[in-house]
């Protein structure tokens, strides 16, 4: 249930009036002050509240049900963009942002070449995997620990804030240590006990959607971190399993403006993941963008030849370089920059 409050209620007549909700009906408040209307999110039991009586509260111009279980994630809750700001980096504003690097962290000269190579091109994030669960138990795991220092060491070398795949929630007090954006895989999308710890962190999610999960579902999940405090989450299109098998995944990008009606979370796409093949990164990347994303995650390996998980989706420094300069290109199009 949503209250809208009437036009130019101040700030401090808002948290009064959401302290005075909150002990007659025993409900959370989540109080929005956008730059048209100020509205005041009720989560929890509100069948039994009369709307006669919150109409007939003073501050309030009206009442919407919400109909759908996610709350917080809604955009009726929070009708502006979310802006989830990484170490001053803006994702969801008018710049498109890419998180580039390798599946899999190899080496510290491995990641520091990658970093400094993405870096130059444009990224403003560095992604890489110190924790890699893999279909098979005798593929490469990851360095754990030990790729996430050297991540760090990048990371502080070139500028890029870090973004790692998370896989236990054992591993919570490592990640708060030595990465900037936690990532959440498809695997994990519904590993309810780790989005609820994740919850009470304070660094940005990066949610990603299950192989087989619809949207809704996706966005349940994303208000599973956010109904613990955590409201820093970027939800990631990554491809949805179908009967088609030329590539390794089918992309849903209709997914990008879907859930740009239905939430205020910004949205990446991960087309590495989605086609599994270098050739076709650029013009599903190019889609993405077109489609309204608020940015990219893509795979940069500089032997994908040799590399030790994903070598087949993963682009070289250069072909990467070529693309950020024609996707810089597209969005400036649509009136938007890298």
């Amino acid at each position: 249930m949503i209250l809208v409050l009437k036009h130019g209620i101040q700030k401090d007549e808002t948290e009064s009036l959401c302290s005075v909700l909150s002990a007659k009906y025993g409900v959370q408040t989540n109080p929005i002050i956008g730059s048209e209307s100020t509205i005041i999110g009720l989560v929890g039991d509100t069948n039994l509240i009369p709307v006669s009586e919150l109409e007939n509260l003073v501050d309030v111009e009206r009442v919407v049900k919400v109909q759908e279980p996610y709350k917080r994630a809604n955009r009726k809750f929070h009708p502006d963009n979310t802006i989830v700001d990484v170490c001053g980096v803006k994702v969801g504003g008018d710049k498109v942002v890419v998180a580039a690097g390798p599946c899999a962290v190899e080496s510290a000269q491995q990641i520091d070449a990658i970093a400094e190579a993405v870096a130059s091109s444009g990224a403003s994030l560095l992604r890489g995997g110190a924790f890699k669960p893999r279909t098979s138990p005798y593929s490469f795991q990851g360095l754990k620990a030990e790729g996430l220092l050297y991540l760090m060491k990048a990371s502080k070398k070139y500028g890029l804030p870090v973004v790692s795949e998370i896989t236990n929630p054992s591993q919570i007090d490592l990640f708060v240590d030595y990465v900037d954006v936690i990532q959440v895989g498809a695997r994990n999308m519904q590993n309810f006990e780790l989005l609820k710890e994740l919850g009470h962190v304070r660094k940005p999610v990066l949610l990603k959607r299950g192989f087989s999960n619809s949207i809704d579902e996706l966005l349940m999940s994303a208000e599973y971190i956010m109904s613990g405090g955590n409201q820093n989450v970027i939800l990631c299109e990554r491809g949805i399993r179908t009967f088609e098998t030329s590539t390794r995944n089918t992309l849903d990008i209709s997914a990008v403006p879907v859930l740009k009606a239905k939430t205020h979370l910004p949205v990446f796409i991960d087309p590495s993941h989605a086609a599994g093949q270098a050739s076709l990164i650029e013009p599903l990347a190019m889609a993405a963008i077109a489609a309204g994303a608020d940015g990219l995650e893509i795979e940069v390996h500089n032997n994908p030849k040799c590399a030790l998980s994903d070598g087949p989706q993963s682009l070289t420094p250069e072909v990467f370089d070529s693309l950020m300069k024609k996707l810089a290109q597209l969005a400036a199009v649509i009136g938007r920059e890298m």
